[in-house]
């Protein structure tokens, strides 16, 4: 009869597990661009390139979430360090020929304004994707709108064109799109990485929590020692595989990396760093911690592939700040795509949650020390009160 209870077991597990990884697509599912950071420059010191910057900002503003927050900078120079920085998704540029140009209409010899677009590929490959279409898309708007005016005037005036005339007046508004900090064959390097160190730092552990679970010592400095050899062998773990899934990831995934040895350093730094949080978490709350990590894997992957600025707001303040594995993602598009450094706020980031989770892992050592003294003081008022009935 005990076996039956399994057929009831399996209903609650597909009550739950469908509940759960529906649940994970719900940032998905829900992800709207509202106020994602773009550029604006003008170095156009023309009316109609002060026109036209009005013309972006009340098109943007139209609706009631404005997919894009308009970031008004003093030059291009400006432009391309915030880019740099990770500060924007990219950037609409006006140079300062741009009303000369849009003068030039008005002669027989006309020039097409020319404007460039700066999409920032390396801060998010799928946001990329969105500024390039929506920019673009309202970068020809603006053309047929100039455009259909121009050929208005010219049939109302009856005026004669000229090959060329006929040519810009169909496109007088002409767009330069510019990949900067471009991603190539490494575009989803940073979320392959995800998944493999993630699983491997959770199994490597709860491997070394179980070599002390039951392990008896003799006094606190001989728990503190073991502890302080648990920490430098998760380094040490966190090193080796580091190096050996950068190297797999070149091996298998045909990944070229400019400096190899930094890649491979940062996902040691991760790697080691996630042992250490695990390690340190599970220490305390034991085998309460394995589904709390699983979990947390499965509802934060997908809230790394969407860019903070798109999650509904509960994910964006709530639960994205907290996810450790974030610093993972802005460390590799660091050494990746922009500065190429190894040493960045996202490897400071991780080598705090590092020192945090050695410090955590040293004080379970009290608490362990206080659990023992308080058993042995009750059976030593056992021993008494078992003495006191005997006599």
């Amino acid at each position: 009869m005990k076996e039956n209870k399994f057929f009831g077991i399996a209903f609650v597990a597909v009550l739950l597990l469908s509940f759960i990884f529906v649940a994970t697509q719900i940032p998905g599912a829900h992800s709207t661009p509202k106020d994602l950071p773009i550029g604006l420059v003008l170095e156009d010191g023309g009316n109609i390139g002060q026109t036209f910057v009005e013309m972006i900002q009340k098109n943007s503003q139209a609706t009631k979430e404005a997919p894009f927050k308009w970031v008004v900078l003093k030059n291009e120079q400006e432009m391309k360090e915030k880019l740099a920085n990770q500060e924007l998704y990219g950037a609409i540029y006006i140079p300062k020929d741009f009303s000369e140009k849009y003068a030039s209409f008005q002669t027989p010899t006309p020039t097409s304004a020319m404007l460039k677009i700066y999409i920032n590929q390396g801060k998010n490959t799928n946001v990329a994707n969105i500024v390039t279409q929506a920019l673009s898309t309202m970068v020809e708007k603006m053309n047929d709108n100039v455009s259909a005016q121009l050929l208005a005037v010219t049939e109302k005036n009856n005026i004669p064109l000229n090959a060329n005339q006929a040519r810009i007046y169909a496109s007088p508004i002409q767009s330069e799109i510019v990949n900067v900090h471009e991603t190539g064959k490494l575009s989803n390097a940073p979320l392959s990485y995800f998944q493999p160190i993630w699983m491997s730092s959770l199994i490597s552990a709860i491997l070394l929590w179980f070599t002390g679970r039951n392990r008896k010592f003799n006094s606190v400095m001989e728990q503190i020692k073991f502890r302080g050899f648990q920490a430098l062998i998760a380094m040490t773990i966190g090193l080796f595989g580091g190096y050996l899934l950068t190297w797999y990831s070149t091996w298998m995934l045909d990944y070229e990396f400019a400096d190899f040895n930094y890649v491979a350093l940062f996902l040691s730094l991760t790697c080691a760093t996630f042992i250490l949080l695990i390690l340190a978490i599970t220490t305390w709350i034991k085998y309460a911690a394995l589904p709390i990590f699983v979990l947390l894997m499965f509802f934060g992957l997908p809230l790394l592939q969407i860019a903070p600025e798109m999650l509904p707001s509960f994910y964006a303040d709530w639960i994205y700040p907290w996810l450790p594995f974030r610093f993972m993602f802005e460390g590799l598009k660091e050494i990746l795509f922009f500065s190429g450094e190894l040493w960045s706020s996202a490897a400071v980031s991780l080598c705090w949650i590092a020192v945090v989770s050695i410090v955590v892992l040293l004080l379970s050592v009290v608490k362990r020390s206080s659990y023992k003294e308080d058993k042995s003081a009750e059976g030593t008022t056992s021993v008494m009160e078992g003495e006191g009935v005997e006599v």
